[in-house]
C-alpha cells in the first residue's frame, strides 16, 4: 500500500487542570451505561429486583479489571518477569484483555447468584445483549488510542473496500503513514449485528441460557477470523490466545446447549419468571 496522510483525532476529551479525561475511558462508560440501563429494564420485565444488576457490577467490575489485567500480564510475563515487580501493576500503562474481563465476570456471576439465591442463566441470558452492544460501543475506543489494527493495507483491499470508509476512519488507521485495517471497525460492526439478533431471540423465548451460550459462540466466532488480522495479538506457544480462547468458546457453547436440552433436562424457557 503506498503512504498515506492523514490527521489522527485528538485522544483527549477534556482537559481540566492537570486531570486529562480520554475518549477511550468515556466511550467505554458509556457503552458499559448504555448495556446496564438495557440490562435493568429487561431485568425487571423478567422479575428480577430492578438493583440486581447494580449489585451485581459493584462486584463484577473491580474483578473484570483484575482478571482482565492478569490475562494479559500471564500472556506477555517475558516482558514483565525481568522489569520492576510494580510494572505489573500498570493498568494506566496500557494492557487489559476482553478475555479475562470475560472469565472473571463469570465467575462473579456464579457466586453472586449463590449468594442472592437467583439463576445464573438467567442473570447471563438478561446480560448477553448488553455485554455484546458494550462490546461494539466499546471497540470505538481503541479506535480514538489507533490500536487494536490489523495489517497494512493492501493495494488491492484499498481499492476494493477500504476507499469507501468514512475518511476518519482511514485518517485515524494512517499510522506513521502506513495505512492498517480498521480490525476495531470489523469487531465493531459483527459485536452490533449480534445485539440485534440477540434482541430478535429474546422474541423466540429459548431455552434458559441459550442467549448467554449464542453470545458466547457468535462473538468468538467473530473474534477468532478478526484476531488473524491483528498485529497486537497475546501469543502463547506460537499460538493466538484469543484465537485458542475462542475455540474453547465456541465448543463450550455447544456442549451446554446440548446437555440444557437432553431429554428429562426440564431447562426451564427464557421468559419465565421463576
Amino acid at each position: 500500500m503506498e503512504m498515506c496522510e492523514g490527521q489522527a483525532l485528538d485522544r483527549v476529551f477534556l482537559q481540566l487542570g492537570s486531570i486529562t479525561i480520554y475518549w477511550y475511558g468515556v466511550i467505554i462508560a458509556l457503552g458499559a451505561a448504555l448495556g446496564l440501563w438495557l440490562a435493568i429494564r429487561e431485568s425487571k420485565r423478567l422479575g428480577l429486583h430492578k438493583d440486581t444488576f447494580v449489585d451485581f457490577l459493584v462486584f463484577a467490575i473491580p474483578t473484570a479489571i483484575i482478571s482482565a489485567r492478569i490475562y494479559y500480564v500471564a500472556f506477555e510475563w517475558e516482558n514483565y518477569a525481568n522489569g520492576p515487580f510494580w510494572k505489573v501493576f500498570a493498568i494506566w500503562e496500557g494492557g487489559i484483555a476482553i478475555h479475562g474481563a470475560l472469565i472473571g465476570s463469570v465467575i462473579t456471576a456464579l457466586l453472586f447468584c449463590r449468594v442472592k439465591k437467583i439463576s445464573f442463566w438467567k442473570l447471563a441470558d438478561i446480560a448477553a445483549p448488553s455485554l455484546i452492544l458494550a462490546q461494539g460501543i466499546g471497540r470505538w475506543g481503541n479506535f480514538m488510542n489507533q490500536e487494536a489494527h490489523g495489517g497494512p493495507v493492501s493495494q488491492e483491499a484499498y481499492q476494493n473496500f477500504i476507499q469507501y470508509l468514512p475518511d476518519f476512519i482511514n485518517n485515524q488507521m494512517c499510522i506513521d503513514g502506513v495505512l492498517y485495517h480498521p480490525t476495531f471497525l470489523y469487531e465493531s460492526l459483527w459485536n452490533i449485528l449480534g445485539f440485534v439478533i440477540l434482541l430478535l431471540l429474546r422474541r423466540v423465548n429459548l431455552k434458559r441460557g441459550e442467549m448467554f451460550l449464542f453470545y458466547l459462540a457468535w462473538y468468538s466466532f467473530g473474534r477468532f477470523f478478526i484476531e488473524g488480522m491483528r498485529t497486537d495479538s497475546l501469543v502463547a506457544e506460537g499460538l493466538r490466545a484469543a484465537q485458542v480462547v475462542s475455540i474453547i468458546g465456541i465448543v463450550l457453547a455447544v456442549i451446554i446447549c446440548i446437555i440444557r436440552r437432553r431429554p428429562g433436562a426440564n431447562t426451564p424457557h427464557y421468559k419465565d419468571k421463576k
